[in-house]
């Protein structure tokens, strides 16, 4: 019997588990609901190629338009899937009306922490990136010579800096912890990246909290740091973090903890009902884990289609992130929590460098910066489980490859 599947989120995610379901059942009623104008698109170009005005919105798009119509899903988009009503499998929209699902897919994503409106998060020129519709806003303040405060120092908040500073604008960034990436990267790689970012002009102020943005005439002019710091500024980009969009799952009665809680197969505690995504945590090596990255979006989604075609399989992620920054790409394998050594090995070409991550003799993770062949090594090695010694990643003379 054809099945209703709905899906609530129209980002990689949704995408992903669209794309994968149809391969399993092409005749099951499949529909997508997004609260945006535009079909899912990808968003990690968003704070690069994107906001600098090198990549169209067209070539941001997941899917060509066509493929939905062939494939016969639907999607509903500038709808806000408003609740879920469990016991008669039905979803109110904001639009009026609802829609009824036999398997229901929460791929909501995430949302951009704000600042406090009390602190100057509301004024005009203060600005957050997730959306097209934030970089399109962004885009129009790049203009060479103006001044941009960056408030964070996190992944989003450097790749915003590099794109700005590129064009050449004078750009600060602000960052509450000892050091930026202190909750993702080692202190090497955030050394790095910080060299990095004053060799092309940034200005980088670590442990230094944010008090408030002044303003005039209603738009961000300065901030104040809590070391009475001020900046001036022609516009501020917050990017401090993201948090779960778990509202409507919690609204429904699912089970949360920091994220829609999931088991092995993305079902959540109804099991009718799957999550995949941002939005989404789970069991990964005996902790409550929650992934932001697009392979985790990908990889969930697909075994959360795999599980509602019927075809059962356990969810085992892999992890990989990547950063564009200037001319370096970091790509990381793994993930670091928990890792007590780090052994910095200089690559095969000029300028590349890799840090791997340890506990104890435990290979971990490993950050390359330009260093691709070395993270498809360490990246194979962690997705089938075997060793590299401390002593054998500061070896320069053994080629990596060789461990495969």
């Amino acid at each position: 019997m054809n099945q209703k599947i709905v899906i609530i989120g129209a980002g990689q995610a949704a995408c992903s588990f669209a794309a994968r379901l149809r391969e399993h059942d092409p005749e099951s009623e499949l529909t997508i609901i997004g609260d945006e104008t535009s079909h899912p698109y990808q968003r990690p170009p968003l704070s690069k190629k994107y906001v600098t005005g090198e990549m169209e919105a067209e070539r941001l798009l997941l899917r060509p338009l066509n493929w939905y119509e062939d494939n016969n899903v639907k999607v509903i988009c500038d709808q806000q899937a408003v609740s879920i009503d469990r016991d008669n499998k039905t979803i109110t929209l904001s639009g009026g009306g609802s829609i009824n699902w036999d398997k229901l897919l929460l791929a909501t994503g995430s949302s951009p922490r704000a600042l406090p409106a009390s602190i100057g998060g509301a004024l005009d020129g203060v600005y957050l990136l997730r959306s097209v519709a934030d970089a399109d806003a962004i885009r129009s303040e790049l203009v060479e010579g103006r001044r941009a405060v960056i408030v964070g120092g996190g992944y989003i908040g450097l790749e915003a800096a590099a794109s700005a500073a590129m064009m050449g604008l004078k750009v600060t960034v602000v960052e509450a912890a000892e050091r930026i990436l202190q909750r993702v990267a080692c202190q090497e790689t955030s050394g790095f990246f910080k060299n990095l970012h004053q060799t092309h002009g940034v200005d980088i102020h670590e442990n230094s909290g944010l008090d408030r943005i002044e303003e005039k005439n209603g738009r961000a002019c300065a901030v104040i740091l809590t070391d009475g710091t001020r900046i001036e500024t022609d516009f501020v980009l917050v990017g401090i973090g993201i948090i779960p969009n778990m509202a409507i799952a919690e609204a429904a009665g699912l089970e949360v903890e920091g994220g829609i809680k999931v088991n092995a197969h993305c079902q959540t505690s109804d099991p009718t009902i799957y999550a995949a995504g941002d939005c989404a945590v789970f069991e990964f090596n005996g902790l409550q884990t929650r992934l932001e990255s697009v392979q985790n979006a990908i990889d969930q989604a697909e075994c959360a289609a795999d599980n509602v075609a019927g075809v059962a399989r356990d969810y085992t992620p892999y992890p990989w992130f990547w950063s564009d920054q200037y001319d370096i790409k970091l790509q990381i394998a793994g993930l670091n929590r928990g890792y007590d050594r780090i052994v910095t090995r200089v690559g095969d070409r000029e300028g590349s460098l890799t840090h791997w991550y340890f506990a104890g003799s435990n290979l971990l993770a490993v950050d390359a910066m330009n260093d691709s062949r070395s993270y498809m090594v360490g990246k194979k090695l962690l997705e089938a489980g075997r060793g590299l010694t401390p002593e054998q990643a500061a070896d320069t003379s053994l080629v990596l490859k060789s461990l495969l």
